[in-house]
C-alpha cells in the first residue's frame, strides 16, 4: 500500500470528517479542533488538529481545556506523530495534560491478511448479548485489571445496539481466555482493532493472531477495505508478521 495516501485517507475520515463514534456523543468543530463529546462515563476528546502556529495550538488547547472544563469532564488529546506544529506536545504538557504511553498506528488490507490459524481446544464465540459481554469483562479482568470493567460492560453493550461493532471471545471449555472488538465506522473504510486481550496462561498459542483473522473476515464481509490498530509494544511484532504496516505514532494527552 502507499503508505502516504493511507495516512491521509485515515485522516480524513477517522479525524477531520470524523462521526461520533459511541452512542450518545456528539462531534463538534471548533475552527481547526475536530473534538468528540461523549457521555460522562463513554470517551471525550480531540480527534483531529489542524493547527499550524505556536500561537494557534495554545488558543486552540485554551479552548478545549474551557469546553470540557465547563462540563466537568476529563478528556483526551489524542495527538498523532505528523501533528503540527512539531512542539505540540510540550505545548499540551505546559497545559497541564498527561501524557500515556505511545502506540504506533498501523493498517492493513483486510482482505490481506493470513487465515486464523488452527488453534487445539479453543472456539472462537461472537458476542451478541450481555452473557457474552459478561465474557468479555471476565476477561478484561484477567488480562488487563478490572478498575474499568462498568465502563466496558455499558459501552459494549451500547455498541451492540447501535450495531457498531463486532465483538468476540476465545473460550477454552467453559472458560473465556481472550477477547477483542472491531469497531465500525460507517462510511468510510477503516475499522478499528481493539482489545485483544489473553489471560497470561494462553498468551504465545496463537490466540490473538486468530482473533485478528477473525475480525479480518467480518470486515470484509461488511464491505471494508482497512483495518487499523492503535499497537502496543506487546501487539506491534505480532501485526508486523501478520503484515501490517507502520503509519505514524499516536499518544494520548490526557486532561484532568
Amino acid at each position: 500500500m502507499n503508505r502516504d495516501e493511507v495516512l491521509a485517507a485515515f485522516d480524513r475520515e477517522l479525524r477531520r470528517e470524523a462521526v461520533a463514534g459511541e452512542p450518545g456523543a456528539v462531534i463538534e468543530r471548533d475552527g481547526g479542533v475536530v473534538r468528540q463529546v461523549g457521555p460522562e462515563d463513554g470517551w471525550n476528546g480531540v480527534l483531529w488538529s489542524g493547527l499550524s502556529t505556536g500561537q494557534d495550538a495554545d488558543a486552540a488547547i485554551a479552548a478545549q481545556v474551557r469546553r470540557f472544563g465547563a462540563l466537568g469532564r476529563s478528556f483526551e488529546w489524542k495527538l498523532y506523530g505528523h501533528d503540527r506544529p512539531a512542539d505540540l506536545g510540550d505545548r499540551l504538557l505546559a497545559a497541564g495534560f498527561v501524557p500515556e504511553p505511545a502506540e504506533t498506528l498501523m493498517v492493513a488490507r483486510a482482505a490481506g491478511l493470513p487465515a486464523a490459524p488452527a488453534l487445539e481446544g479453543i472456539r472462537l464465540v461472537p458476542v451478541t448479548d450481555q452473557g457474552g459481554v459478561e465474557l468479555v469483562a471476565d476477561v478484561h479482568d484477567a488480562a488487563f485489571g478490572g478498575a474499568a470493567r462498568i465502563r466496558i460492560r455499558e459501552r459494549l453493550l451500547a455498541q451492540l445496539a447501535a450495531g457498531t461493532v463486532v465483538a468476540v471471545v476465545a473460550m477454552a471449555g467453559d472458560v473465556p481466555v481472550s477477547a477483542a472488538r472491531m469497531e465500525l465506522h460507517p462510511g468510510t473504510r477503516f475499522a478499528g482493532l481493539w482489545g485483544g486481550g489473553t489471560v497470561p496462561e494462553w498468551r504465545g498459542r496463537g490466540v490473538y493472531r486468530a482473533l485478528v483473522a477473525y475480525r479480518a473476515r467480518e470486515a470484509v464481509a461488511r464491505g471494508y477495505e482497512y483495518l487499523q490498530v492503535d499497537a502496543s509494544d506487546q501487539s506491534r511484532p505480532i501485526l508486523l508478521r501478520l503484515g501490517f504496516a507502520e503509519l505514524t505514532t499516536t499518544t494520548p494527552y490526557v486532561r484532568p
